[in-house]
C-alpha cells in the first residue's frame, strides 16, 4: 500500500478505543494512521467463531456493554445497538436461589424474603442502589469531559455517598447496609471484576472497580451487544475508514521515539517502515508503551480472571425447581460468590493456591440476542455461556501453566455443577472434531494473545475519575498524558479507561484537537 511519510496522528493498536480516536480525529480533518499487530481490528472487543463447524459468534474476551456513552455512538453515526436484560442476576443457594428481576420489584422482594427470611435485605438493597444511582447520574456525564478536580466531583456526588464510595473501604458500606452473607457477596462482586483485592483493602482498589461497574450510562445497566461485541468494533472500523483514517492490520509497531514535537514510529509485518507523526496515541498498555519507547515499565500489573467460553446444545436444569433455567441464565448467574466465599477465595489465591471453590459468574447472550448462534442440526436453539472467574491471579499459572489451567477449569466447572441438577458436560456442544466446545483463557493466555500486561484486562489498576496532578496541558486535563508531550494514552490505561467504553479514545482525540487548536497561528498558549 502507498503510505505517507508523515501523519498528524499515528495510533498504535486497533482496539475499540483506537478506532474511536481515529474516527473522531479523521472526521476533524486530521491525517490518521492506525497500526494493528493482529490480522483484524478489535483487540479484546471482538466476536469469533471459535469452534470448528459451530456457527456461533462468541464475544470472546469482553462480554457486556455499560460504559459506552450514547454520545460516541451518535457522534460517529455508529450502526450499533444493545439490548437490556430484564433479569439482573440469579444466585443459587442450596435448593433455592435469589432472582433479581428488574421488571418486577414485587417478584424480587418475594425472592429476597424467600432466601433471607424477611424484607430487610430487599429494603436495604433499594436504599443502597438508590445511592449508587445518584452517584451514577452525577459521575457518568463527566467521563467525556475534562477531568474534574476531586472537590468538584465531590460536590456533584454529595458528601454521604462520597464518603461511602470514595473515602472508606467498600466493605464497610456493604456490611453497614446488608446483614445477609449471600446478599453482601452479590453486591461486592462488582468490586472484583478484573481486580484482585478484598473488601477492606486500604488502597480502595475495590472501590474504584466498583464505581466503574455501577455508573455506566448513568444507570449501571450492563447490556448485551446486538450481533456480539465484534459488531461494535466492525462499526467503529467502518466509521474510521469512511472518515479517511488509514487502518493497517497484521503490522506491528516495533519502536517509537520522540523529541516532544515529532515522533517516529517503526513497524514491521504486512507493511514495514518508519513514519513521522505530530502525535502518537498508544492504544496499548502503559507497559507496552514503555517498552516501545525503550523505557523502564516499572512493576507489571497482574490480572486475576479466568475466562471460559462455551456453546451448549441446551441450557442445564437447575437444582432450584422454582426458577426456570431461561430466567436464571438470562442475567448474571453467580457461582460461589457469597461474601465469605469471595473472601476465602481471595485468601487462598493471595497465598499462592487455587481457590478450593473458585467464584465466577456466567452470562448467556443468546437468551437476549438469539441471532449470534445458528440452531443445532435438529433446529433447536444453541446457547452460549461466557464465564468470568474471579481470584485466579496470573501468579497461579506461571510455573506450570497447562496443569494449573486444567485444575482451574475443573474446579470452576465443579462449582457450577454443584448448583445444577445435571452435569454441564451433558449439555455442551461438540465441534466438528468431536471435542467439547470449551475455550479457556487464563491471565497468562491473555498476556500472550492480547498483550495485556500480566493478563490485566484494565492494563493496570483503575483510577478514580478526577484530577490527581497538574492540569497544565490538554493531555493532563483529559487524563491521557504520558511523560512525553506528544505521546498520549488512548486505551484502558488512560484515566477513566477500562471496559468497553471508547472513553479513552474519545478523550485522547479531544486532547489532540484542543492542543492542535491552541497551536494554530493567532491562538494564545
Amino acid at each position: 500500500m502507498v503510505m505517507r511519510s508523515r501523519y498528524d496522528v499515528v495510533i498504535v493498536g486497533g482496539g475499540h478505543n483506537g478506532l474511536v480516536a481515529a474516527a473522531y480525529l479523521a472526521r476533524a480533518g486530521q491525517s490518521v494512521l492506525v497500526l494493528e499487530q493482529a490480522g483484524t481490528v478489535g483487540g479484546a472487543a471482538v466476536s469469533a467463531r471459535v469452534f470448528d463447524g459451530v456457527d456461533v459468534r462468541l464475544s470472546r474476551y469482553s462480554y457486556l456493554v455499560s460504559l459506552l456513552p450514547d454520545r460516541i455512538v451518535r457522534d460517529l453515526g455508529l450502526r450499533f445497538g444493545t439490548r437490556k436484560r430484564r433479569i439482573s442476576s440469579y444466585t443459587p443457594v442450596g435448593s433455592t436461589g435469589l432472582l433479581i428481576d428488574s421488571g418486577s420489584p414485587a417478584a424480587t422482594r418475594a425472592g429476597f424474603a424467600r432466601v433471607t427470611g424477611s424484607d430487610r435485605e430487599f429494603e436495604a438493597w433499594q436504599r443502597f442502589y438508590e445511592m449508587t444511582g445518584e452517584v451514577a447520574r452525577a459521575v457518568f456525564p463527566t467521563l467525556t469531559e475534562p477531568l474534574p478536580t476531586r472537590a468538584q466531583l465531590r460536590q456533584r456526588v454529595g458528601d454521604r455517598a462520597w464518603v461511602e464510595l470514595f473515602e472508606r473501604p467498600l466493605g464497610e458500606a456493604v456490611e453497614q447496609y446488608f446483614a445477609d452473607d449471600l446478599v453482601r457477596g452479590i453486591v461486592f462482586t462488582d468490586a472484583l471484576i478484573g481486580t484482585f483485592t478484598h473488601a477492606h483493602d486500604p488502597s480502595l482498589l475495590q472501590n474504584r472497580c466498583f464505581l466503574y461497574h455501577v455508573i455506566g450510562g448513568g444507570t449501571g445497566d450492563w447490556d448485551v451487544p446486538v450481533g456480539g461485541m465484534g459488531a461494535l468494533t466492525d462499526a467503529l472500523a467502518d466509521a474510521a475508514r469512511s472518515a479517511g483514517a488509514e487502518v493497517v492490520t497484521a503490522t506491528e509497531v516495533t519502536e517509537m521515539s520522540t523529541d516532544g514535537h515529532i515522533a517516529e514510529i517503526t513497524f514491521a509485518g504486512a507493511v514495514a517502515g518508519t513514519v513521522a507523526a505530530r502525535f502518537v496515541l498508544v492504544n496499548a498498555s502503559p507497559t507496552e508503551a514503555a517498552r516501545l519507547l525503550g523505557e523502564s515499565a516499572g512493576r507489571e500489573p497482574e490480572g486475576a480472571q479466568l475466562k471460559i467460553n462455551m456453546v451448549l446444545e441446551r441450557l442445564p436444569r437447575l437444582r432450584d425447581t422454582g426458577v426456570a433455567a431461561r430466567d436464571a441464565f438470562a442475567g448474571t448467574f453467580h457461582i460461589a460468590e457469597s461474601y465469605e466465599q469471595l473472601e476465602q477465595a481471595y485468601r487462598e489465591a493471595a497465598a499462592g493456591r487455587l481457590p478450593t471453590t473458585p467464584p465466577a459468574e456466567i452470562y448467556c447472550h443468546t437468551l437476549t440476542d438469539p441471532g449470534i448462534a445458528a440452531p443445532a442440526a435438529g433446529g433447536s436453539p444453541r446457547h452460549t455461556l461466557t464465564l468470568f472467574g474471579l481470584h485466579t491471579p496470573a501468579r497461579l499459572f506461571t510455573e506450570h501453566p497447562d496443569a494449573a489451567k486444567e485444575a482451574a477449569v475443573t474446579a470452576t466447572l465443579a462449582a457450577l455443577d454443584a448448583v445444577l441438577a445435571e452435569p454441564l458436560h451433558d449439555c455442551l456442544a461438540r465441534d466438528s472434531h468431536g471435542d467439547l466446545c470449551l475455550d479457556v483463557a487464563t491471565p497468562v493466555d491473555l498476556q500472550r494473545s492480547l498483550r495485556l500486561p500480566g493478563g490485566h484486562i484494565f492494563h493496570g489498576d483503575l483510577s478514580f475519575p478526577y484530577l490527581t496532578g497538574a492540569a497544565d496541558t490538554p493531555a493532563q486535563r483529559w487524563g491521557v498524558d504520558t511523560a512525553h508531550a506528544n505521546v498520549l494514552r488512548c486505551g484502558a490505561g488512560a484515566v477513566r479507561g477500562g471496559g468497553v467504553s471508547g472513553i479513552g479514545g474519545h478523550n485522547a482525540a479531544m486532547a489532540v484537537l484542543e492542543e492542535t487548536a491552541a497551536q494554530r497561528p493567532g491562538n494564545a498558549g
